[in-house]
């Protein structure tokens, strides 16, 4: 796949997912490339059960783009059902995003250092202290 390629997608903001996941259909119909991991992880329901949909075994690496904001991101490829991207913890918790439910509105304003995003507005209100001393 070439790395300017773009998809555009709906995804599924999920807390309950501990990491973000792509669906393998969605994946083999845009052709992106897939890595295979060294270990597969194990998936499990919210019950505890085993998902029917087995093994993590392979990733994506892409570059995630919303509105203003990019981040370069590695996807678990699952098979997902009806959604083709679910935004899981890992994601939530680097961006701590504000969600307004009733605008169905998601603002990325509050990046951890974990994000691009949010190192670089450290960097920014730095300089800025060092200016006001």
């Amino acid at each position: 796949m070439d790395m300017s390629e773009l998809h555009s997608v709906e995804a599924l903001l999920d807390c309950e997912a501990t990491r973000s996941l792509i669906d393998r259909d969605f994946v083999h119909l845009k052709g992106m490339n897939i890595r295979t991991l060294s270990h597969n992880i194990p998936v499990f329901n919210i019950n505890g059960s085993p998902n029917k949909a087995g093994q993590i075994s392979k990733v994506v690496d892409i570059v995630f783009h919303y509105k203003t904001h990019f981040k370069r991101m590695l996807l678990a490829v699952s098979r997902l059902g009806k959604q083709n991207l679910i935004l899981g913890y890992d994601w939530l918790k680097d961006h701590n995003p504000k969600i307004d439910w009733e605008k169905e509105e998601v603002k990325i304003t509050r990046c951890s250092l974990r994000c691009e995003r949010g190192r670089a507005l450290q960097k920014k209100q730095t300089r800025q202290k060092r200016i006001e001393l």
